[in-house]
């Protein structure tokens, strides 16, 4: 069953299950220090044309005039620089929060734009002897190699957008029927990588071509239709394409809101586009048979003509001419819909909710749509500077605006745990990463990163928690689709373990915090800004009372002061909505 989103012209699936209204158990001190928890060039020369036939004059040179001194930089204090890393990164420390407050915001994100990625999700499995026949037919090494990247990379704006990106552009390993789906899927998250400040187009056929992709959305091999047995193309992939990739299910304005006529919405599209569509997507296959070794599944599907539909297609108003070979037809198909007016206020939206916050107001989707249309140079879908506006934009940046109700969202356990060992500069000392698969409900964070478990994502932009203050605002919570009273403290006991006990060689550092452990003002103040929790005065004051009631002097007492300090701030309200 079906149900329509028409907030944000998604299909949502019918869902069940219990919501939160808050944030679970309290978390209650123990006295051991554990817990119970319930242009232009620089002159311009001008050739002078005198009238009447006269001799040309001498060339003239016109000096513009030159540029005014740039504005004084705005001063950025460590909280504004903390908020604005927490949207930007998948978590930081102390270094970079000073590195914001000294260049500033622009300055910042123009060095990470320009960082390069040190290598791959599929260099370093070959790197790290993954690449065996023994690893042929498991996931051995996925979790690590996702995990590494996430935590550990210091490509962090990269890592940040590449997995919102996956948030909606989805392929989940445990849906990729092959073999070598390890690296099937990193090569798949290495193109959201590498495409996360590119061209959206350009991004499009490359996850097209992809062969995780293709087994995800079942087109690799699609072949033409047999009117002798009525086969007819597998429509996954186009449907998919269009429903949540590009365009959604209704028509949208700029800023996001849906077009209504006689009280319904606009639709996109019918079922007549995809069945078109879907005769794009035949005749795409592997470039090999050779299955000894990963390595086909990096490149990019090939064609086998035979397979290929060549009769005319017809989708979204565009006909594809009879007789157009596959590659003409993709690229002919993905330009009309990457010309689509949806595709840019539908990006843009989502983009915004999952870097900044949940319920943008349309005023904010239209400037990042406006920059998607056209980022000033004539480009359209240029995605480093729709992320750039979309982490500039008042909205983003507004302390005022943070303080509303509606404002934020609910920060995804995977950036829980990433935020916390990042700031505490986690590492794995044997290179092992042994963090596993987070996704259970029951005793872990109830999502890991590349194990959606459908092309729906963990969570849909649309969800709304039924029965809730959030639903009586007509507002969204997407993360909210997770998060449920047994998911809370599972995460909760979850990370009571990483932050005191640690994981086999994955282990946090707090040396540059434990010289705080004897203040705990001092102490809780600087996990605050570390975490981006932006914990008000009231909650500091009841966690410094459960650092004080942990002698400093008893055994461990510093490193279970620290414990405390981390572990509630991770729990608290304050930390778990980002604002």
């Amino acid at each position: 069953m079906t149900d329509f989103d028409a907030t944000t012209g998604i299909a949502d699936e019918a869902l069940s299950g219990e919501t939160l209204a808050d944030t679970g158990p309290a978390a209650v001190p123990e006295p051991s220090g554990g817990f119970k928890f319930g242009g232009l060039p620089a002159a311009l020369l001008v050739t002078a044309c005198g009238g009447g036939g006269s001799t040309p004059g001498p060339p003239v040179v016109v000096v513009p005039p030159p540029s005014p001194p740039p504005p004084p930089p705005v001063s950025i204090t460590r909280a504004e620089a903390s908020r604005f890393l927490g949207q930007a990164t998948m978590g930081f420390g102390r270094a970079d929060i000073d590195r914001v407050t000294a260049i500033g915001y622009e300055g910042w994100l123009d060095e990470q734009f320009n960082t390069v990625r040190p290598t791959t999700h599929w260099d370093w499995l070959v790197a790290n002897g993954y690449a065996v026949t023994a690893n042929r037919d498991n996931e051995t090494g996925f979790d690590p190699v996702m995990w590494r990247q996430a935590i550990a990379s210091p490509d962090q704006l990269r890592q940040r957008v590449g997995m919102a990106l996956l948030d909606f552009l989805v392929v989940g390993i445990g849906g990729v029927a092959t073999s070598w789906r390890q690296f099937a899927v990193a090569a798949y998250v290495d193109v959201l990588m590498d495409g996360a400040f590119g061209n959206f187009r350009t991004l499009l056929t490359n996850v097209s071509l992809n062969p995780a992709m293709s087994y995800y959305l079942t087109y690799n091999g699609n072949r033409k239709a047999n009117p002798a047995t009525g086969a007819v193309p597998d429509e996954n992939y186009a449907r998919e394409l269009m429903q949540l990739f590009t365009v959604g299910l209704v028509r949208l304005f700029a800023d996001g809101s849906v077009q209504m006529s006689g009280g319904r919405a606009v639709e996109t599209y019918v079922q007549d586009d995809i069945t078109g569509l879907a005769r794009v997507f035949t005749g795409f296959v592997l470039d090999s048979s050779d299955n000894s070794t990963p390595d086909r599944f990096r490149r990019p599907l090939t064609v086998n003509a035979a397979q290929h539909e060549t009769g005319a297609k017809t989708f979204l108003g565009t006909t594809i001419p009879a007789g157009t070979g596959a590659a003409d037809s993709l690229r002919l198909a993905l330009d009309a819909i990457f010309q689509h007016p949806n595709v840019a206020p539908f990006i843009s939206k989502q983009l915004i909710q999952r870097l900044v916050t949940s319920n943008p107001a349309p005023g904010y989707v239209q400037r990042i749509t406006a920059v998607f249309e056209n980022d000033g140079t004539g480009a359209r879908g240029n995605l480093r500077a729709v992320v750039r506006a979309i982490l500039l934009d008042t909205e983003a940046r507004s302390a005022a605006i943070a303080g509303t109700a509606s404002f934020g969202k609910l920060r995804e356990p995977i950036r829980r745990l990433t935020g916390w060992a990042r700031a505490f500069n986690a590492s794995s000392a044997a290179n092992t990463w042994p963090i596993g698969d987070t996704s259970s409900t029951a005793n872990r964070l109830g999502q890991s990163p590349g194990r959606s478990p459908s092309v729906f994502n963990f969570f849909r932009p649309g969800y709304v928690p039924a029965g809730s203050p959030i639903a009586n605002q007509g507002l969204v919570a997407p993360e909210f689709q997770i998060a449920n009273e047994p998911s809370v403290i599972a995460y909760v006991n979850y990370m009571q373990a990483l932050v005191g006990l640690s994981t086999g060689d994955f282990q946090p550092d707090y040396s540059q915090i434990l010289p705080l452990a004897n203040d705990a003002a001092a102490l809780i103040d600087e996990v605050d800004l570390l975490l981006g929790a932006g914990l008000s005065q009231g909650t500091k004051s009841f966690f410094m009372g459960a650092v004080n009631s942990i002698s400093f002097t008893a055994n461990n007492g510093p490193r279970n002061r620290v414990n405390t300090a981390v572990l509630l701030t991770l729990a608290s309200p304050e930390y778990l909505v980002q604002k």
